[in-house]
Order: C-alpha cells, then sequence, then structure tokens
C-alpha cells in the first residue's frame, strides 16, 4: 500500500481556466487521476481494523487525502462538482473514526478537509 501511494499517485495540476473547461484532455485527465486517487484512498482505508490505525491513518489521511486530494479539492471551482468530490471521499472514512469523538471534533488529519468544506 505504501508503494502504491508513494509512487502511483499523480494528480496534475492545471490552471482553473483548462481544467474549468470539462471537454480539454487536460480537464479528463486530471479527473481520472483524481478518481483513480480516491478509489485507493477507499482500498486504503477499508483495512482499518486490520492494519494498525497509524499505518492506515498516516497512508490514507496524511499522505493521500492531504497531499493529492485535498490540493486537487482547494483547486476545484465551488460548485456540485466539488460537492460530489468531497462527499465521495467522505464516504470512505471508517464510521468508528469518529464514534468517540466529541461534538464539533475532528482527527487532527482532517483539519484541512474540515476546514475545506466549511468553506
Amino acid at each position: 500500500m505504501k508503494k502504491s501511494v508513494e509512487e502511483d499517485v499523480f494528480i496534475p495540476l492545471y490552471p482553473k481556466s483548462i481544467v474549468e473547461d470539462k471537454s480539454s484532455l487536460c480537464s479528463k485527465f486530471q479527473e481520472r487521476r483524481f478518481w483513480s486517487a480516491v478509489k485507493l484512498l477507499c482500498n486504503v482505508l477499508l483495512w482499518d481494523g486490520i492494519v494498525q490505525e497509524d499505518t492506515i491513518r498516516d497512508l490514507g489521511l496524511s499522505k493521500l487525502l492531504n497531499r493529492y486530494l485535498l490540493l486537487n479539492l482547494l483547486n476545484t471551482p465551488p460548485g456540485p462538482d466539488n460537492i460530489e468530490r468531497c462527499k465521495k471521499v467522505v464516504a470512505c472514512f471508517p464510521e468508528r473514526w469518529f464514534q468517540d469523538l466529541k461534538s464539533g471534533a475532528t482527527l487532527p488529519e482532517l483539519l484541512n478537509f474540515c476546514q475545506h468544506l466549511l468553506q
């Protein structure tokens, strides 16, 4: 898993003007790479409870989410596409991570993602 996260994930960042044109090759490529990374995130987080939680949170949240996916989300114009992307990312998180948290609290690795959701 570590090798896949470190060597296989690549989401290019293009200027917003290029990405806003959904028919452009750059936009389509970036879109495919984003969804590939989301799929990897979901697969990594499925190992929760089998592999040590610290390892899963490091690979899934610190590396995949915060290093790759969040950058792309921050560069996606606000709107239905961004909301759909965020929903898919949230759907990957194991529910048990949030069971013992106090109201309004979150995991430290999710602070930046939560700020994005609030905006």
